[in-house]
């Protein structure tokens, strides 16, 4: 799945290419691909590995190599099992300092993964084009106005403290998008720049992971983009034991079925395989 994008040379994107920037993605009428880098310690996949932000601008590098439509940086630990550090603002933007320009003139669009607005508002001045809120809006009481300010695509994830088993898990995220939405319109976001996660494994059982990729039809009527990240995360775990290393086939297995269930988006780690797993499935329902 060879990407379409131009690599460019580095710019901030300004207001009229945010604008437009999702409509672009999504008109190449097929499933994005959202590549990720960690430049943290305690990631639970790939914590440690890109510190050093040489290893992290090749990485990136990579991703996009690989065809990635979106890198996705990230310098405060989201992992959604607990233990996460919350460090300080002024920490994240130390991490995120040596990287983010050199990998914002890759070209492919970037996304900020962080749960500060203050952060997010100054990766959008140095080039980010996205902003990707795993509390969809409803963490940093400033984050909607940021993201309105800037003219950004937002990615509203769903997430709750801990997971409870009794619960409905659709009807659960469908009041939550419900909430974020109404903060996005009330902050001046228009329904275009917006996509939604149902935050595989964020407070969610094994089996509630499960449902959310299976129900995906439930939040079509919201009529926003919906992006799924279900790789390595420990809801494979409990259906084929495994450590997050060897968890690729699980992660396939869940990406192919959540586009198959209406997915525009999927958030990775292994892009080219990803990538070519869709290529495939694609070029099968084709063939039909």
């Amino acid at each position: 799945m060879a990407t379409t994008l131009t690599h460019r040379a580095a710019s901030a994107p300004g207001p009229a290419s945010r604008d437009n920037l999702l409509e672009q993605l999504l008109a190449k009428a097929r499933p994005l691909v959202m590549g990720v880098l960690n430049v943290t310690p305690d990631s639970f996949f790939d914590g440690g590995r890109y510190l050093d932000p040489h290893a992290a601008v090749a990485h990136a590098r990579r991703l996009a190599a690989e065809s990635a439509d979106i890198i996705d940086v990230g310098a405060q630990s989201t992992r959604p099992y607990g233990g996460a550090v919350r460090i300080a603002v002024e920490e994240e933007r130390a991490r995120l300092a040596s990287v983010l320009s050199d990998v914002v003139a890759i070209g492919v669009p970037v996304s900020i993964d962080t749960l500060s607005a203050a952060i997010a508002a100054w990766a959008l001045k140095l080039g980010a084009a996205i902003v990707n809120d795993v509390w969809g809006l409803q963490g940093d009481a400033d984050m909607a106005r940021v993201v309105a300010e800037h003219e950004a695509p937002v990615i509203i994830m769903h997430n709750r403290e801990t997971a409870d088993p009794a619960i409905d898990v659709v009807a659960e995220v469908t009041g939550f998008f419900r909430r974020s939405l109404d903060i996005a319109a009330r902050a001046g976001i228009p329904r275009e720049r917006i996509v939604l996660d149902p935050g595989i494994g964020f407070g969610k059982t094994a089996e509630q992971s499960l449902i959310c990729i299976a129900r995906l039809d439930a939040w079509r009527d919201l009529g926003v983009p919906l992006l799924v990240g279900a790789s390595r995360k420990r809801f494979i775990h409990s259906v084929a034991p495994s450590e997050p290393m060897h968890r690729l086939g699980g992660s396939l297995a869940a990406h192919l079925l959540a586009v198959e269930n209406g997915a525009a988006i999927v958030r990775v780690h292994d892009v080219a395989a990803t990538a070519q797993a869709l290529a495939v499935a694609a070029a099968i329902r084709r063939a039909r």
